[in-house]
């Protein structure tokens, strides 16, 4: 009836990864809507057991796709972009970020461009016959940046000491 995947095995290097639960705060969407994603092959976490861990540039696409998401893209179309950053261009969202200028994404759900240069970036919005959407793929690296560096040590997720009441 379901079927079963193949647990790939995180290993020490990856263990940097991300849980569900950092992802889907990280990336303001819901457990449902990553396990949704997963199984739809649409971003593929490792498995460690029955957790879903996810390395930086998986949750860089995550937080690019939520954002296509909330602008009313659709999942084939959130595909069509992901399939041109990771086979046409070679590269991973993340990967795109080498310079140190500001990259966005943009697209009309047919075209899809990735711009550094400001003024190509208003020549394409100018030019377009058609609205296109604009993603800024560098805050959502810094975003996860962040977050990275708020996450807490793990001697830091003891479990809080019980407050007492005085009586």
């Amino acid at each position: 009836m379901f079927k079963t995947r193949k647990s790939q095995p995180v290993s020490s290097s990856e263990a940097q990864g991300f849980n569900s639960s950092d992802v889907a705060r990280i990336c303001d969407v819901s457990l449902r809507q990553l396990q949704w994603w997963d199984e739809r092959n649409v971003v593929s976490p490792r498995q460690d057991g029955h957790k879903r861990i996810y390395m930086a540039e998986e949750v860089v696409e995550i937080s690019v796709i939520a954002e296509l998401r909330r602008k009313g893209f659709s999942l084939q179309k959130i595909r069509r972009v992901l399939r041109f950053l990771q086979k046409d261009m070679g590269k991973r969202l993340s990967e795109a970020l080498t310079g140190s200028s500001d990259v966005h994404l943009l697209t009309d759900g047919k075209s899809i461009y990735l711009e550094e240069a400001p003024n190509r970036i208003i020549d394409l919005l100018k030019n377009a016959r058609q609205p296109m959407f604009l993603v800024c793929v560098t805050d959502q690296v810094k975003r996860l940046t962040a977050a990275a560096e708020r996450k807490p040590a793990k001697s830091e997720t003891g479990a809080a000491p019980r407050k007492t009441r005085a009586i």
